[in-house]
């Protein structure tokens, strides 16, 4: 009897199982015809940005956070009138240089800058 009893409980449940998962293919199924739509397709080619714009944007921003670093230190060094923070507005102005010796510098100014404050 409790065998009988086990095996209906188990047949009720894979009953269940095997809806709640037909359920879910016809679900699949729907999904997949709305994505395969094409308005579907438009929606996503106005969303996704090309891989063109996309460099273009990278290729800006890193220009305009050169130039707006290049802003802040000349600003700093005016109002300062450190020595060191010119250099390296001068170094971050020039073409050739990049931001390795930038922060090679400003590495260089931080340790004099202690230097002076514990002398």
């Amino acid at each position: 009897q409790e065998l009988e009893e086990g095996c209906a409980t188990k047949t009720q449940e894979w009953e269940e199982i095997k809806k709640t998962r037909a359920d879910e293919l016809v679900a699949l199924a729907e999904t997949i015809k709305v994505l395969n739509d094409d308005d579907a397709l438009e929606l996503f080619k106005k969303t996704l940005p090309s891989a063109s714009a996309s460099f273009v944007q990278l290729r800006v921003g890193a220009v305009a956070e050169k130039a707006r670093a290049h802003a802040i230190l000349r600003a700093a060094a005016k109002k300062s009138k450190a020595p060191g923070l010119d250099l390296i507005a001068l170094a971050l102005s020039g073409k050739a240089a990049g931001f390795e010796k930038v922060i090679a510098l400003i590495d260089q100014l931080v340790v004099n800058l202690k230097k002076e404050q514990q002398g």
